[in-house]
C-alpha cells in the first residue's frame, strides 16, 4: 500500500475520498491547505476557512489519521492573487481556480507531501485517471467524472504528465449523491455539509468587493450598442466568411459613436464579456449583457437580450504559450483531421471544435458559434471522454 497525503478541505468529497483510501489500506495524511490570510474585515468576516479548517481537524480525527495545516498563503498571493488583480486591470477575464490546481494543488502541495514521503497526492475532484502506453512509453489520461453535473475536469486542463503522475481522484468514478451516502454510512459528520461557493479561496465573498481590495471604483459610461450598428454588422459578415480564422476571432471595434450612454458603472475592470448581473440599470426590457469592456477608457458597451450578435465568436485563438498538452500522447488526433469537444466555462454544455494552425498562430474553430468568449479564459478540448490539451484565450 502506498503513503496518500489527501487535502482535506473540510468539505464531504476531500472526506470520503480521504475516507475509501483508508480503506482501502493505504497510509493516509490529511492536510488542510490555507491559501489565504487578510486581515480586512471585508474579506476575513466572511472567509470560512476557520470553520473549514476545523471540520477538516474531525474528519481526520474521526479517520484516525495524521493531520496537518499547511499555509500557503504567501506563495498563493504572489502566484493566483496577484496574477487576478494584473488580469483584470487589463481588462482580461482570469480563471483562479484553473490555477489553483496547477499552482498550487498539485505543486506546491504537493512538493509538501512529497516531503512528507507521499507516494500520491489525492483530491476530492470528480474526474478520473488512467493509463496508456503509446510509443512503449506510459502515459497518464484525464478523463471525466462519472458524475456529469459534478465533472470538475475542466478546472485541472492545466495538469501536466508529472502531476497526474501522483495524482489520485478516489471518487471520480461516484455519483455526488453516493458520496454523501457514503459519508453518513461512515458516520461522517460533514455528510450533509453544503458545498462551497465562490473563488477557490476567498469563499463566499463576492468577486467586486474581493477586486476593489486593490482595483479601485471609477465611474465610467455604459453604453448600449444596437443589433443593427456597422460595427455590429461587420461582426456578423465576418463570422459568415468562409474559413478565414484570423477574421473570426476579431472582436467588433466598438467606440462611443457605436451607441448612446444609459447609465454609470463602478470601474470596467469589474466587468466580463456576457456578464448579466450587477450592471443596475433597469427599464431597457430585454435584459443587459456585457458585450465589450474598454478599461483604458472606463467604457462598457452593452447590449439586449442573450442573441445578441457581437457576444457570438466562431473561433478562438491561443496566446501566446500556445496549446497545453495534457496528455502529449493525443497530439497525434491532430494530424488526424478529427473533430473534437471544447467547453470555455465550467459546466458549459460542450460544443464540437477543431484545430487550425497557420504560420505561428493557433486557432481553435467552433462548427457552432459560441456566446462570451473571453481573453484570459480556459478552452478545455476533449476526445471522448478524455480531457487532451486546453490554451488560455488570446
Amino acid at each position: 500500500m502506498a503513503r496518500v497525503v489527501v487535502g482535506l478541505s473540510g468539505g464531504v468529497d476531500s472526506s470520503v475520498a480521504a475516507w475509501l483510501l483508508k480503506e482501502q489500506g493505504h497510509d493516509v495524511i490529511g492536510l488542510f491547505m490555507r491559501n489565504w490570510n487578510d486581515a480586512s474585515p471585508t474579506l476575513e468576516d466572511e472567509c470560512p476557512w476557520i470553520d473549514d479548517s476545523r471540520d477538516a481537524m474531525m474528519v481526520a480525527e474521526q479517520l484516525d489519521i495524521p493531520f496537518q495545516v499547511l499555509d500557503l498563503s504567501a506563495d498563493y498571493k504572489t502566484r493566483i492573487v496577484d496574477y487576478m488583480f494584473a488580469e483584470y486591470a487589463a481588462g482580461r477575464t482570469p480563471n483562479p481556480d484553473v490555477l489553483c490546481n496547477r499552482e498550487i494543488k498539485f505543486d506546491l502541495f504537493l512538493q509538501n507531501a512529497l516531503k512528507l514521503g507521499a507516494d500520491f497526492v489525492a483530491t476530492g475532484h470528480y474526474v478520473r485517471k488512467d493509463t496508456i502506453v503509446a510509443g512503449g512509453k506510459e502515459y497518464f489520461r484525464l478523463l471525466q467524472g462519472m458524475d456529469t453535473n459534478k465533472d470538475q475536469s475542466y478546472f485541472l486542463c492545466q495538469l501536466n504528465q508529472e502531476q497526474l503522475s501522483k495524482a489520485l481522484f478516489p471518487i471520480g468514478h461516484l455519483q455526488k449523491s453516493e458520496v454523501r451516502e457514503l459519508a453518513e454510512a461512515a458516520g461522517l459528520h460533514v455528510h450533509s455539509k453544503k458545498d462551497s461557493q465562490g473563488l477557490c479561496f476567498i469563499g463566499k465573498v463576492s468577486l467586486p468587493d474581493f477586486l476593489q481590495q486593490q482595483l479601485k471604483p471609477r465611474e465610467g459610461d455604459v453604453i448600449l450598442v444596437e443589433k443593427d450598428t456597422p460595427e455590429v454588422l461587420l461582426h456578423v459578415q465576418r463570422l459568415q466568411e468562409e474559413n478565414e480564422p484570423e477574421i473570426w476571432v476579431e472582436k467588433p471595434r466598438f467606440s462611443r459613436a457605436s451607441g448612446k450612454v444609459i447609465g454609470k458603472h463602478k470601474g470596467a475592470h469589474y466587468y466580463t464579456i456576457g456578464q448579466r448581473r450587477g450592471l443596475q440599470i433597469g427599464g431597457t426590457g430585454l435584459p443587459l449583457f456585457v458585450l465589450q469592456t474598454d478599461v483604458k477608457g472606463n467604457i462598457i458597451y452593452v447590449g439586449l437580450g442573450e442573441d445578441h450578435p457581437a457576444l457570438l465568436s466562431k473561433a478562438l485563438e491561443a496566446d501566446e504559450v500556445g496549446i497545453h498538452w495534457v496528455n502529449p500522447a493525443a497530439k497525434n488526433l491532430l494530424e488526424s483531421g478529427e473533430n473534437f469537444k471544447g467547453r470555455i466555462r465550467y459546466r458549459q454544455s460542450l460544443f464540437d471544435c477543431y484545430f487550425k494552425m497557420t504560420e505561428n498562430r493557433q486557432f481553435c474553430i467552433f462548427l457552432t458559434a459560441q456566446r462570451s468568449v473571453t481573453s484570459g479564459q480556459f478552452l478545455a478540448v476533449y476526445y471522448l471522454e478524455e480531457l487532451i490539451c486546453s490554451a488560455t484565450i488570446k
